[in-house]
Parts: C-alpha cells; structure tokens; sequence
C-alpha cells in the first residue's frame, strides 16, 4: 500500500548542549525519479502506456529535551515538511504531477521518568502527547499513519504529493505511555487519531504487551476502532467503528545471531471478520563472502481483512509487497496470498545489494485478480552518515490484465520499473 523509506536518520545539528538540557535542528530530505512502462486503473485516471515522474519531501525542525533533575526529563519536537510530485504522476494515478503541500507533521511533548521508578527500569515510565507516529512491532499492524495520496481521486484526499517517498508520517492527534524499559516486561497504551482523509481519519485505541530479550520478543496486541470520518469513509472502513482486533507476534534469533525467525497472526472481531498472518525465516552466511542473507515468508490476509495502518518498516517487502504489485497494481494486503523470497548481499560497510521475489494469488477472484509475479533488484549506498542512494529495477507479471479482471491497462505483458532514491540528513 504505502512505500515510505524507514531509514534512521538521528543525525542533526546540535544548536545547544548543557547535561541533559539538548536543542537540535534536524533536516530529513528524500528525492526521487521514477518510471514504468505500464500503467495501472484503481482509480480510472489513467491510460495504457508509460508514465514518468519525481518526488521530493523535506522534514525540517527541531527536537529538545530539558532536564528535571531528579524529576526525570522533558522532551518534544516541532517539525514541518513540504512535499511535491512532478511529471506524470504514478502509474496508478493516486498522484497525477503538480501535487504540492507544506503543513506541520511533528509537534508533541512528551516526558520520562529517568531513575524515578527503578522497578520499571530507566525511563519505565514515558508518557507523550500530540503529533507523532507510532510502531507497534514490525510495522505489521500499526506504523504510523503514511499513506500520502495525491490529487488522482480528488482534492479531498490529497495529501500534497510525495506518494512513494512517504516521508508524512505522524497520526493528527495522539495519547502514548510506554511501561518498563528496554528488556523484560513493557507495554504501549495508546490513542491515536489520523488526520489522513485515505484512512477515513480513522482513531483508535491499542495496548501493546511485550517480552523482551536480546535472543527473542513475544508480543500481544489489542486494538479497538472507535470512529471514523462517515462523509469519506469506505463500506470497509466504516467497520473500524467498533473494531476489535487481537494479535500475537513473536520473533527470536534462536541464541544464533545468524538466525531470524519471525511470526504474527492477527484476528479482527467486526460485522465481516478478517484474518491475517505471516510466518519468516532468514539466515545469514557471515562466514562467506559478501555474507549473503536468505530468507523466505509465507503472507496471507483474508477477503474481508483490513490492514488498518500497515506499512514499510523494516526493509523491503514489509509491508509493501512489490515495489510494482503493492503500491501500484493492486491491495495486496487484503485477499491475498504471498510468497517471497529475499537474497541480501553486504558488497562493502556502504554498499547493500538485494533481490526481492514475490508470487502474489488474490483469493478470491469474484471481482478482481492481482495474481502475478514481481522480481525486484536494488541496492543501497550510504557514503557517509549524511547520504543514501537506491537505485531499483522491478519486473512485474500480472496474470491478467484490466480487461480480465486485473488493474495493468494495455495488457498482461511485463512491466520493467525503474527508480533512484536519494536520502539526505541533517
């Protein structure tokens, strides 16, 4: 669905230190060119043939903290962002060029506990509020509230531009306290209210329990919906009003750092059910040479499932599955089946070569089939701390095309796309 980079980028120009008493101004920047030879119709704005365009998005502000002494810390941040889409627009019309917008995307205060509360570990206790994202886990459920639609289904719902980039992250409103510390037992209390007219400006309410440990994490996640915007709401998502959705995750390294196994299963409780789950296991070769990871996972929502705020989180594929299939050619995080392969190689400390192959089955096929196939290829160039380059190719085989019950206009044939992402911190 959304394709927004999760690069860390902690880097910022200190503007004053004294203890714990901390002003910085941060400067995140994404630049990107794109191009695909087909086109897709989820919106019916587009036309058989190929379409090229550029995004940028720019984060820029300030994050402090002040200390209290014994009382513990004081911390927030206050950022804006500016974002913009040239060109044609994406394949799938959900931006169509000229898309611009400069708007707050952070402003919270938050504070932590320090050493007040030493049966709940350093900062046990951390409590925030305003505007800000959340993750909860991998990103499988809840992380944070991208989905940066342009102006192709109408002004309503246009975000400003910056689709794929996804650099507007924050939920319009938030409550969060965060239990216990870094390892052991810790929870996440939160309720948060979308300002994303694509999410329905969905809020919610979670409490997340975890287990912590530096071989594995068991996690239990709550989720009850409590409104949507009726006026812009889908039949689909007026069912979050009411919502009860019930998650178990778990993953572990099996005491080998080589390992990675990880799995979450999820049960949504409204008028037409959903489930969905994964299950993920990867190993690394770091004795061979370019230490090459391997990993397989198996995905699978079913007809009626809701992703709610899924979204990209820890690398590729998760949790937009094809850089083609899952931001373009159909919602493969609903009805669907998916099996994917992964191959990472690390050329150098800067340099990050991988392969992404993807067999996706739409379940059932009543009314549509975004069946199909993708291979991906990328890699990522990080030159210093300050810089990130990604360049991608992705070939895309749908099984069926617009006429057939598909989304790709102009036929079945591949599809070869391109695309560099550049990332710039400060």
């Amino acid at each position: 669905m959304m394709a927004a980079l999760s690069i860390d980028s902690a880097h910022a120009y200190q503007l004053y230190a004294q203890g714990d008493d901390v002003l910085n101004a941060e400067i995140t920047t994404y630049l990107g060119a794109f191009t695909s030879k087909k086109s897709y119709n989820p919106l019916g704005n587009r036309t058989a043939g190929r379409v090229s365009w550029q995004e940028a998005a720019t984060k820029y502000g300030f994050k402090g903290s002040y200390g209290l002494g014994d009382s513990g810390l004081l911390y927030g941040s206050l950022k804006g962002i500016t974002t913009g889409t040239w060109g044609d627009g994406d394949p799938a019309g959900w931006s169509i060029g000229g898309e611009r917008r400069t708007n707050w995307e952070e402003a919270y205060v938050g504070w932590k506990s320090a050493d007040l509360f030493p049966a709940l570990g350093k900062d046990g206790i951390d409590l925030s509020v305003g505007r800000q994202g959340l993750v909860i886990g991998d990103g499988f459920i809840i992380k944070n509230d991208g989905f940066n639609m342009g102006a192709g289904a109408g002004e309503r719902l246009n975000r400003g531009g910056g689709y794929y980039v996804g650099l507007r992250q924050s939920y319009g409103e938030t409550a969060i306290l965060r239990l216990g510390g870094a390892q052991g037992w810790r929870s996440d209390l939160a309720w948060l209210k979308s300002a994303n007219p694509i999410q329905a400006e969905t809020s919610l309410g979670l409490l997340n329990v975890e287990h912590v440990s530096e071989q594995s994490t068991l996690g239990l996640l709550y989720v009850h919906g409590l409104d949507v915007n009726d006026q812009i709401a889908s039949p689909g998502q007026m069912q979050r009003e009411g919502l009860n959705q019930y998650s178990v995750r778990y993953k572990t390294n099996a005491g080998n750092p080589n390992v990675f196994l990880s799995t979450e299963l999820t049960y949504q409780d409204k008028r037409d059910s959903g489930t969905a789950g994964y299950t993920e296991g990867g190993y690394t070769f770091s004795d061979l040479p370019l230490s090459p990871t391997i990993s397989y996972r198996y995905a699978r929502y079913s007809r009626t499932y809701d992703p709610l705020f899924s979204g990209f989180y820890r690398g590729y594929g998760t949790w937009v599955q094809g850089e083609v299939a899952g931001n373009y050619a159909g919602a493969f995080n609903s009805n669907a089946a998916i099996q994917n392969v992964g191959l990472k190689l690390k050329a150098s400390e800067t340099v990050k070569l991988g392969a992404q192959v993807f067999d996706l089955k739409t379940l059932d096929t009543s009314n549509y089939d975004f069946s199909g196939r993708e291979l991906d290829l990328y890699a990522e160039w990080t030159p210093s701390a300050h810089y990130y380059i990604a360049p991608m190719v992705g070939f895309y085989k749908p099984k069926k095309d617009a006429g057939e019950g598909g989304s790709q206009l102009g036929g079945d044939g591949l599809n070869t796309y391109l695309q560099l992402m550049v990332g710039l911190y400060f």
